[in-house]
């Protein structure tokens, strides 16, 4: 169970190599945190992360996952939860892919989609019905400011972003008052691996600073934060500037 400040016993990580998912799995350890699963496909990074947190003081364990494969979700996740509750589940997995590469290769973007919106609602929908049958837990999302407005830089990955965004909001309306709480978490621009080598965008911020933001929307019972904070004001202005102008906008 959690403690009296939201910060979880248990926590499973739905994309163990992921720089924003490890760095809240390091945050929730120095809090209380005591055992954590990490799910993603098996591989040597997954391995390290494993022994990264084991190091931590944490009991960690590594399940196979695959956000590709839906079919065994059900399956997956159930063994993990058939292990214990779960105080909170961290939906972190997702690919940025290459823009200028997935409008030529139609099959790209859709692993795109696939992976951030499919393989999303399929986890989700699992990890939720767990939850609910455990009577408590967080079910958190990292979806992304790109999901907010399409960019012609990168609308493949917003508009997986968006689908995965607004399937999240509804299932947290789905489960309030079932003892499940579901956030949202916006964050801009991350410095990790996913964006090597990448022009870093205004407001960008960090796997740790995303963390801290997860930690304090648990304290507050959050449904929706933003990385940075300030993102929230400058997001609204652009979903409201005339798409003519939009469109010549160096964003």
């Amino acid at each position: 169970m959690k403690d009296a400040f939201g910060i979880p016993q248990s926590l499973l990580v739905l994309g163990g190599t992921s720089d924003i998912g490890l760095a809240t799995a390091r945050r929730m350890i120095a809090r209380r945190t005591r055992t954590v699963w990490l799910a993603g496909r098996p591989s040597p990074a997954l391995e390290r992360s494993v022994d990264g947190l084991r190091a931590l003081g944490a009991e960690v364990r590594a399940v196979a996952f695959d956000a590709l494969d839906p079919d065994s979700h059900e399956t997956v996740l159930g063994k993990v939860f058939a292990e214990g509750d779960i105080d909170m589940v961290l939906l972190a997995f997702g690919i940025l892919g290459d823009q200028a590469h997935d409008e030529r290769d139609p099959s790209a973007a859709v692993r795109v989609a696939q992976t951030n919106y499919t393989g999303a609602v399929s986890a989700g929908l699992v990890s939720a019905r767990a939850l609910q049958a455990q009577g408590h837990g967080s079910l958190v999302v990292l979806s992304s400011v790109a999901g907010e407005r399409a960019r012609r830089a990168n609308f493949i990955y917003g508009s997986s972003k968006a689908g995965l965004d607004a399937f999240a909001q509804g299932l947290g309306d789905a489960l309030h008052g079932t003892g499940v709480h579901v956030m949202v978490v916006r964050p801009g621009f991350v410095r990790s691996k996913m964006t090597a080598g990448l022009a870093e965008a205004p407001l960008a911020t960090t796997p740790q600073a995303v963390a801290a933001a997860v930690e304090l929307g648990l304290r507050r019972r959050s449904e929706t934060v933003w990385v940075p904070g300030t993102l929230r004001l400058v997001m609204s202005a652009l979903r409201h500037v005339p798409r003519a102008v939009f469109r010549r906008l160096p964003v």
